[in-house]
């Protein structure tokens, strides 16, 4: 054999061994915890042979506490490039089965180069995670190294999607990576995400919990809203991700991929007349307006179990990627709340970032009342929503088909947060506040000056209050409402307004950076 053929054959060798990872019996461990390995992620993930692997053969410099005995190739993670549907992803997966996953200073000098280079590349970053943490051996270069991962899911925020998929553990300073993107995904049963582990609660508060209870996919999906999508299974987490990607851009100079469609623009619902119920107290499922006006019914929710009062989550429009955000009335009424407040506003911040319109939905009855939602700060969560509106650049539609009273009218993308354009149903009830209170409050002394005609005043007062303001024509009037439309042609109108605001150009005064109230 040649020299040329044996370093070709070391190669070869090197490679296939690199591949392996921990070695057979830990990739045997990995499926028996119900766990893929980092290479077979990617092979779902990504294109067929459209993976490029970078720094294969990438070693640790760790000699403390034995670490110089073994030197695996990679490293505990696979980085690359390839594509998802055609387009242009960089990718980590870390790789459980070296050293946990643990992060050491090469390890993040792996990743820091794929964040990089879909930075200057203008392109998505996805990070598949399942790790266990800083590794211990390095001390301060393991901390060191995720410092300067943050920083570049920092530089990156608003420039290029950055996802994160969480497929194991994520525990300590590990978590902010993920907080740091844009979407974040966990795996039901099999990860978790925490700051500080079940023993230090423990040992610190007293309370006992589990790892499934203190961060699982469900807990941080429907309590905390730190994953906006819980998947089944990593199959379905994988999925998830290029379902998302079809949505989004591939960077912040860019416009979302065109989705051909059959779905007529001009495909009228008749059912949509009659959905609002005629009792202003009684609920109706915004899922069925959202499911009739998008294209092919077809809606991504994000954050489906988080803060379940407001509705968020991307659809197309004859093609065109939106943004959809819709007040439930059958949850809490559709009342915001301080939850509410935040997942809309971060939708919406994201949505204006990279160029993707707003189509909002309103039927709300005002903000939660109570001493636990003004103690949690209700006043500078809801004004995070109202800000994001005000500061959004892109189109914005908007549609009020029931209630929209007081300061929680504002905040949901009024015609004064320059709201481009605003319809109104025929049942739009646009005022300070409802008919009860509104005359409790205007005819509190006439009505207790006569309590033997105290209901007949109250009701009275009551229908003259609903026929000033349980009609959108107040509004529309004033030019507050460009139009009250017919329900059955929501679709319709909405999709001719995003085409004539295709070409919108806004700006905002020039400044270093907004001061977000946070």
């Amino acid at each position: 054999m040649s020299i040329q053929s044996d370093n070709i054959e070391k190669l070869v060798q090197r490679r296939a061994k690199a591949r392996l990872g921990g070695g057979e019996k830990r990739i045997e461990a990995q499926h028996a915890k119900g766990k893929l390995t980092a290479r077979e992620r990617l092979e779902l993930l990504l294109d067929p042979g459209s993976f490029e692997e970078f720094d294969m053969f990438v070693q640790h410099r760790c000699t403390n506490f034995g670490m110089d005995a073994s030197h695996p190739d990679g490293d505990g993670v696979v980085t690359g490039c390839g594509t998802i549907g055609g387009r242009v992803v960089y990718v980590f997966a870390q790789d459980f089965t070296v050293s946990g996953g643990s992060l050491s200073k090469t390890m993040s000098e792996k990743i820091c180069k794929v964040q990089d280079m879909a930075l200057r590349n203008g392109a998505p970053c996805i990070g598949l995670n399942d790790s266990g943490g800083a590794r211990i051996q390095e001390g301060i270069d393991a901390l060191a190294g995720y410092g300067e991962i943050f920083e570049r899911n920092i530089l990156a925020s608003g420039v290029i999607p950055q996802i994160s998929c969480i497929m194991g553990p994520c525990a300590g300073g590990a978590v902010y990576s993920p907080a740091l993107t844009d979407f974040t995904l966990m795996v039901k049963n099999t990860s978790y995400m925490f700051l500080t582990g079940p023993a230090v609660v423990k040992s610190v508060t007293g309370e006992v919990v589990d790892q499934e209870q203190l961060g699982g996919a469900s807990v941080h999906a429907s309590k905390s809203g730190v994953t906006h999508f819980a998947a089944e299974d990593e199959k379905d987490a994988l999925e998830t991700i290029k379902n998302l990607l079809s949505f989004l851009p591939q960077n912040n100079m860019e416009t979302a991929p065109f989705k051909e469609t059959s779905d007529p623009v001009n495909r009228v619902d008749d059912a949509l007349n009659s959905i609002v119920p005629d009792n202003p107290n009684k609920a109706y499922d915004m899922y069925g307006v959202i499911g009739s006006i998008v294209d092919d019914g077809i809606f991504l929710e994000v954050h489906k179990e988080f803060a379940k009062n407001i509705i968020v989550g991307f659809a197309h429009m004859n093609g065109r990627s939106v943004g959809i955000v819709a007040n439930q009335p059958k949850v809490l009424a559709g009342v915001l709340d301080i939850n509410a407040s935040r997942k809309a506003a971060r939708f919406v911040r994201f949505c204006d970032a990279f160029n993707i319109p707003l189509v909002t939905l309103v039927d709300v009855p005002g903000f939660l009342p109570g001493t636990q939602q003004e103690y949690g700060a209700i006043i500078t969560n809801g004004a995070k929503l109202l800000y994001a509106y005000g500061e959004a650049t892109v189109p914005k539609v908007t549609v009020t088909l029931r209630k929209g009273y007081g300061g929680a009218h504002i905040v949901m993308s009024c015609k004064q947060l320059r709201g481009d354009i605003n319809y109104a149903w025929p049942s739009a009830q646009i005022a300070v506040m409802g008919a009860d209170g509104a005359v409790n409050v205007l005819y509190a002394k006439e009505i207790k000056a006569d309590p033997e005609n105290a209901k007949a005043i109250f009701e009275e007062k009551k229908a003259e209050y609903e026929e000033l303001f349980s009609n959108p024509y107040q509004a529309a009037q004033k030019g507050y409402i460009d139009d009250v439309i017919e329900p059955r042609n929501t679709r319709f109108r909405v999709i001719r307004a995003l085409e004539q605001l295709s070409g919108k150009r806004q700006e905002i005064p020039a400044k270093k950076h907004d001061n977000l109230p946070l």
